[in-house]
C-alpha cells in the first residue's frame, strides 16, 4: 500500500478528475443547447432536453469518476479521517447515508475494495504540521473585498438616482438607492473594521461572538457552506459550553478550505503538545 499522497494532494486530483469535468459538461452542453436553439438548429423543445441532458451526463460521470477516485484517494492517503471531512466539506463526496452517495456507481470489484479501505478508519490520523503556519493566526475582515464590493454598491446607488431623477422610476429607483446606500455603509464599516474576527493558536479559539475556548472545550468545529452556487455562503461552526457558534465568513481575509485547514493544524498542535507533557 503507498500512503505518500497527502490530503492536499488527494483533494486537488479529486476536483480536477470530478468535480471540474462535471462543470464543463455542463456549461458546454447547455451553452451549445443555447446556441444550436438561436440558430433554429433544433426545435424548440430542444432546448430542456439539452438541458436535461447536460445535467444527466454530468451527473453521470461524477458517479462513475468518483468511485475511481475514492478507491484511490483512500488507498494512497494515510489520514483517511481528515480526508473524508475535507471530501465533504469540498462537495466532492456527500456524507454517509445521503441519498445522493447512494448514485455513485460501483461494480462488485469496486465494493470489495472500498470493504477492505475499512480497516484504515479504525487508526487514528497522523498529526503532519505546517511550519509555515504561524503560533497563532488572526483574521480580519478582507478590506480589498469590502472595498470592491462597497464599490459596486455605490453604484447601485447611483443607477436608483438615476432611475429617479432621468426616468421618473420613484418606486423602484428608491428601493436600489435605499438598497445601494445601506448595503454601502455596510461594506464600508467592514473594510474599516480593524477589530480581530478569529483567532486560532494551539490553545484554542475565539471569535468575535465568543469568549476564548480551549479545543477541548468546544466539539465539531468546521466550516459549512448553505445554498448552491452563487447564493452559497459559508459558517464557522463549533459547539461550545454555552452554546454554539455560527459565524459567517464570506467578508473575511480566509475562505473554507483554509481555515477548515487552520482549525485541523492548531488542533493537532494542541494534542501533540498535551502528549508530550
Amino acid at each position: 500500500m503507498n500512503e505518500l499522497v497527502t490530503v492536499d494532494e488527494a483533494i486537488a486530483k479529486g476536483h480536477r478528475m470530478v468535480n471540474y469535468p462535471v462543470f464543463v459538461i455542463m456549461i458546454g452542453i447547455s451553452g451549445l443547447t443555447l446556441y444550436l436553439g438561436s440558430q433554429n438548429f433544433i426545435p424548440e423543445w430542444g432546448i430542456p432536453v439539452g438541458f436535461i441532458l447536460s445535467f444527466g451526463l454530468a451527473w453521470l460521470w461524477w458517479s462513475i469518476m468518483i468511485t475511481r477516485w475514492r478507491l484511490w484517494a483512500f488507498d494512497t492517503v494515510r489520514n483517511v479521517h481528515e480526508l473524508k471531512k475535507r471530501a465533504v466539506q469540498e462537495k466532492l463526496i456527500w456524507a454517509d447515508n445521503s441519498i445522493f452517495e447512494k448514485t455513485e456507481i460501483r461494480r462488485k470489484a469496486d465494493k470489495e475494495k472500498w470493504a477492505s479501505l475499512q480497516h484504515k478508519f479504525k487508526k487514528d490520523d497522523l498529526f503532519q504540521d505546517d511550519l509555515t503556519i504561524p503560533n497563532e493566526t488572526i483574521i480580519y475582515y478582507s478590506k480589498f473585498g469590502n472595498f470592491i464590493e462597497m464599490a459596486g454598491m455605490l453604484g447601485c446607488l447611483g443607477l436608483g438616482i438615476f432611475l429617479i431623477v432621468e426616468m421618473d422610476s420613484y418606486i423602484f429607483g428608491s428601493i436600489i438607492s435605499i438598497i445601494g446606500a445601506y448595503s454601502s455603509v455596510k461594506e464600508y464599516k467592514e473594510a474599516t473594521n480593524t477589530e480581530p474576527q478569529i483567532i486560532l493558536n494551539e490553545m484554542g479559539i475565539k471569535t468575535i461572538s465568543t469568549d476564548f475556548y480551549k479545543w477541548s472545550e468546544i466539539k465539531k468545529e468546521e466550516v459549512i457552506s448553505r445554498g448552491h452556487g452563487k447564493d452559497t455562503k459559508y459558517y464557522l461552526t463549533f459547539y461550545h459550553p454555552n452554546g454554539i457558534e455560527y459565524l459567517p465568513i464570506d467578508d473575511y481575509e480566509t475562505d473554507q478550505r483554509n481555515l477548515n485547514k487552520l482549525l485541523i493544524l492548531y488542533l493537532g498542535r494542541s494534542k501533540k503538545k498535551t502528549t508530550n507533557r
